[in-house]
Protein backbone atom coordinates (compact mmCIF):
# COMPACT_ATOMS: atom_id res chain seq x y z
CA UNK A 1 0.00 0.00 0.00
CA UNK A 2 1.14 3.73 -0.86
CA UNK A 3 0.40 6.76 0.84
CA UNK A 4 0.23 10.38 -0.83
CA UNK A 5 0.37 13.13 1.01
CA UNK A 6 -0.51 17.13 -0.90
CA UNK A 7 -0.42 19.98 0.97
CA UNK A 8 -1.92 23.46 0.33
CA UNK A 9 -2.40 27.31 1.65
CA UNK A 10 -4.94 29.43 1.56
CA UNK A 11 -5.81 32.85 3.61
CA UNK A 12 -7.47 31.92 6.93
CA UNK A 13 -10.49 34.08 5.49
CA UNK A 14 -10.96 31.65 2.25
CA UNK A 15 -10.45 28.10 4.75
CA UNK A 16 -14.13 27.26 4.75
CA UNK A 17 -14.86 27.63 1.29
CA UNK A 18 -11.85 26.01 0.43
CA UNK A 19 -12.60 22.72 2.14
CA UNK A 20 -16.05 22.62 1.25
CA UNK A 21 -14.69 22.83 -2.63
CA UNK A 22 -12.45 19.72 -1.56
CA UNK A 23 -15.34 17.74 -0.11
CA UNK A 24 -17.70 18.26 -3.29
CA UNK A 25 -14.75 17.86 -5.85
CA UNK A 26 -10.92 16.79 -4.76
CA UNK A 27 -12.31 13.55 -2.25
CA UNK A 28 -15.24 12.01 -4.93
CA UNK A 29 -12.00 12.39 -7.43
CA UNK A 30 -9.90 10.47 -5.37
CA UNK A 31 -12.44 7.62 -4.22
CA UNK A 32 -14.09 7.69 -7.95
CA UNK A 33 -10.33 6.31 -9.28
CA UNK A 34 -10.27 2.71 -9.17
CA UNK A 35 -7.31 1.69 -6.70
CA UNK A 36 -7.83 4.18 -3.77
CA UNK A 37 -8.28 2.68 -0.75
CA UNK A 38 -9.01 5.99 1.73
CA UNK A 39 -9.16 9.83 1.69
CA UNK A 40 -8.26 12.00 4.33
CA UNK A 41 -8.59 15.66 4.44
CA UNK A 42 -7.26 17.45 7.65
CA UNK A 43 -6.73 21.36 7.74
CA UNK A 44 -5.38 23.68 10.43
CA UNK A 45 -5.38 27.35 11.21
CA UNK A 46 -2.00 29.15 11.89
CA UNK A 47 -2.58 33.14 12.17
CA UNK A 48 -3.36 34.55 9.09
CA UNK A 49 -2.82 31.02 7.08
CA UNK A 50 -4.90 28.17 6.68
CA UNK A 51 -3.04 24.89 5.84
CA UNK A 52 -4.63 21.89 4.26
CA UNK A 53 -2.96 18.09 4.27
CA UNK A 54 -4.74 15.36 2.22
CA UNK A 55 -3.52 12.06 2.85
CA UNK A 56 -4.58 8.65 0.44
CA UNK A 57 -3.82 5.34 0.81
CA UNK A 58 -3.55 3.65 -2.72
CA UNK A 59 -3.44 -0.30 -3.84
CA UNK A 60 -0.60 0.64 -6.66
CA UNK A 61 1.60 2.99 -8.22
CA UNK A 62 -0.52 2.18 -10.95
CA UNK A 63 -3.59 2.81 -9.19
CA UNK A 64 -1.65 6.87 -8.64
CA UNK A 65 -0.97 7.05 -12.12
CA UNK A 66 -4.64 6.47 -13.16
CA UNK A 67 -5.59 9.69 -10.90
CA UNK A 68 -2.30 11.98 -11.47
CA UNK A 69 -1.22 11.05 -14.53
CA UNK A 70 2.27 9.83 -15.53
CA UNK A 71 4.16 11.90 -13.35
CA UNK A 72 2.91 10.02 -10.42
CA UNK A 73 5.17 12.54 -7.56
CA UNK A 74 3.46 16.02 -9.78
CA UNK A 75 0.47 17.35 -7.70
CA UNK A 76 -2.31 17.31 -9.15
CA UNK A 77 -4.21 20.64 -9.18
CA UNK A 78 -8.33 22.02 -10.31
CA UNK A 79 -8.93 24.79 -12.39
CA UNK A 80 -10.67 26.12 -8.72
CA UNK A 81 -7.58 25.66 -7.12
CA UNK A 82 -6.48 29.15 -8.56
CA UNK A 83 -8.94 31.33 -6.57
CA UNK A 84 -7.45 29.82 -3.58
CA UNK A 85 -3.97 28.58 -3.32
CA UNK A 86 -1.19 30.83 -2.27
CA UNK A 87 1.16 28.29 -3.65
CA UNK A 88 1.17 25.37 -5.80
CA UNK A 89 3.87 22.49 -4.52
CA UNK A 90 5.25 21.20 -7.44
CA UNK A 91 5.02 17.68 -5.94
CA UNK A 92 3.23 15.61 -3.49
CA UNK A 93 5.27 12.74 -1.28
CA UNK A 94 4.59 8.96 -1.58
CA UNK A 95 5.18 6.70 1.21
CA UNK A 96 5.30 2.80 1.84
CA UNK A 97 2.87 2.11 4.30
CA UNK A 98 4.68 -0.43 6.52
CA UNK A 99 1.85 -0.74 9.48
CA UNK A 100 -1.88 0.06 9.55
CA UNK A 101 -3.75 -0.46 13.13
Amino acid sequence: MIARLWHGITLREDADEYLAFLRQRAVPDYRGTPGNLSVSLMHRVDGRLAHFLILTHWQSLAAIEAFAGSEVARAKYYPEDDRFLLEFEREVVHYEVCAVD
